[in-house]
């Protein structure tokens, strides 16, 4: 059985200001396989603060459950008619001792998956706090923190990306970030960017397509300037699609031609199952399905050892004072190093991404993300169907060049067009953005034709 979305609400009521709030509100609970239908006659999710944005209507008042079928009669190989009971005549007792074991046997697999991600979360803290000590050690005028930027630096507000301004997102009421050019161009182009990263991780693309294009790059939930609730189970993954609903009908749209690379990538392979009417094409890069991830890592061990940091990041508190460590080293490290790095990296564009993480709580909401990636282990396997074109990194250190295999086998038949491109590694938004302008003018042509 497929498994429905769940809206998972987070304690107390709407949030206050960025950086004080802990509380924040979940949509309301969707019946996923209605929401193609529902999803054509919902107004506007957000209202738009900054910009001239048309004003949304908001959700309707409730979202109705789908009846229950009634008992059709079934015909037997000999053609007989054979009664088929209705849910109702089973008595709850019986249902219930029949789901026991099956029940029992997933809690348990659960306890035993905690038990190792823990047990393995602890060595990679060990691992990581080395590294944090070796690098204090190296530098110790910069101590054991990191250092606050107090003003963002040139590029972050470079106005020839675009003009920047705010949603206010219906279903939380939660205040996005982002950055749009081109309106009046064309269809919306939504741009979702990754950790450890922001909008700015989209500077090409958005000078690239804004000329027939309405680009828009948000910083997601937990990103500063968007608003960033400290909650740990305000960053489930239906929280995060509805936010991306919320935003694609708050923006005056219907649907989009959805862009995304690393965590935002996984949101957008979970949004093109439950929201597909919202999507009309999708361009995902160096990130699987999580459904996919999870079955291709217990098949291939070496796959859960690229991404060991996922393990530290199950942990309170510590991840965030690791990271931080003589000023962000760890990070400056992952986004300059020769492997997981991206190549030419001013120090301007430098500071443009450690500029939220160094506000107070900057680091928290997103190392959020992760601290849910277990929460529904295990996942049911997923049927992809909306148009996609996936790009992958030759040489990227985190992710092994078998998963676009694992992805082309849960996929309706030509509806994936995948390029693995050449000497690339993670961020090819970023290190080959000529390769990835080519290969997404010929797969959006029909649209502007």
């Amino acid at each position: 059985m497929a498994a429905a979305v769940q809206s998972q609400l987070c304690k107390g009521g709407r949030m206050g200001p960025p950086g004080h709030g802990e509380n924040c509100v979940g949509p309301r609970p969707l019946d996923p396989p209605m929401e193609s239908e529902l999803g054509k006659a919902r107004s506007a999710s957000a209202d738009v603060t900054k910009g001239s944005w048309a004003k949304g209507s908001g959700f309707p008042g409730s979202c109705p459950s789908s009846p229950l079928l009634p008992g059709y009669p079934a015909r037997s190989s000999a053609g007989s008619t054979v009664a088929v009971p209705e849910r109702g005549d089973m008595p709850e007792l019986v249902v219930t001792a029949l789901l026991a074991p099956s029940r029992v046997s997933l809690k348990l697999l659960r306890f035993f998956m905690w038990i190792l991600v823990y047990s393995a979360a602890i060595v990679a803290a060990a691992v990581y706090g080395c590294i944090a000590l070796t690098h204090v050690l190296c530098r110790p005028r910069r101590g054991c923190s990191g250092r606050r930027r107090c003003a963002a630096p040139a590029c972050l507000v470079d106005p020839t990306l675009g003009e920047h301004g705010f949603l206010n997102l219906r279903s939380s009421g939660l205040r996005l970030h982002f950055v749009s050019a081109g309106r009046g161009n064309g269809p919306l182009m939504l741009f979702l960017h990754g950790f450890p990263q922001n909008w700015f991780s989209w500077r090409y693309q958005l000078r690239e397509f804004q000329s027939h294009f309405h680009v828009v790059a948000v910083n997601l939930r937990g990103y500063i300037p968007s608003e960033a609730p400290k909650d740990v189970d305000c960053y489930t993954i239906d929280l995060l699609m509805a936010d991306i609903q919320d935003i694609i009908l708050g923006l005056g749209y219907s649907k989009c031609i959805l862009v995304a690379h690393d965590w935002g990538a996984v949101l957008a392979w979970n949004f093109s199952v439950y929201f597909p009417s919202l999507v009309e094409r999708m361009v995902v890069v160096s990130a699987p399905p999580t459904s996919v991830f999870q079955d291709y890592s217990i098949r291939h061990i070496g796959q859960f050892f690229r991404v060991n940091y996922m393990l530290l990041f199950q942990l309170p508190s510590l991840p965030e004072r690791l990271l931080s460590t003589s000023d962000f080293q760890i990070l400056k490290s992952s986004l300059t190093g020769r492997k997981t790095g991206i190549p030419h990296l001013t120090p301007c564009e430098l500071e443009a991404f450690l500029y939220g993480f160094s506000q107070p709580g900057g680091l928290t909401g997103p190392i959020n993300y992760y601290r849910n990636i277990f929460r529904n282990f295990p996942l049911e396997p997923q049927e992809l169907a909306v148009p996609t074109l996936l790009l992958w990194g030759e040489k990227d250190p985190y992710f092994q060049v078998g998963i676009v295999r694992a992805i082309e086998s849960r996929f309706v038949p030509g509806r994936l067009e995948v390029h693995i491109v050449p000497d690339a590694g993670h961020c090819i938004p970023q290190s080959h953005p000529r390769e990835m302008h080519q290969y997404m003018w010929a797969f959006l042509q029909d649209l502007l034709d």
